[in-house]
């Protein structure tokens, strides 16, 4: 009787960490999708020929930071390529 309690509470808390995780995870990919699409509209638009800097190059680095930072990654990447380093 005492283990069966046991094994319920501990199920409802490994139940609860994966609630936290799943609705975590869920805002990581719609950030990193954003700042994918935000990075695609700026070179797709043709942004940075317009203000006199060379067109931003979309490599694998770029889709990494992207990926892993979303928006502040995408915001990044495109100050890393106005000041030359990107």
């Amino acid at each position: 009787m005492i283990v069966t309690i046991f094994l319920i509470i501990i199920g409802l808390i490994i139940l609860a960490g994966l609630w936290f995780v799943l609705k975590n995870i869920v805002k990581l990919i719609i950030n990193s999708v954003l700042g994918l699409v935000i990075l695609g509209i700026v070179k797709v638009l043709n942004i940075f020929p317009l203000i006199g800097y060379p067109q931003i190059e979309i490599g694998w680095g770029s889709v990494l930071i992207c990926a892993l930072a979303g928006i502040p990654g995408a915001i990044l990447v495109m100050i890393l390529h106005l000041i030359g380093l990107a």
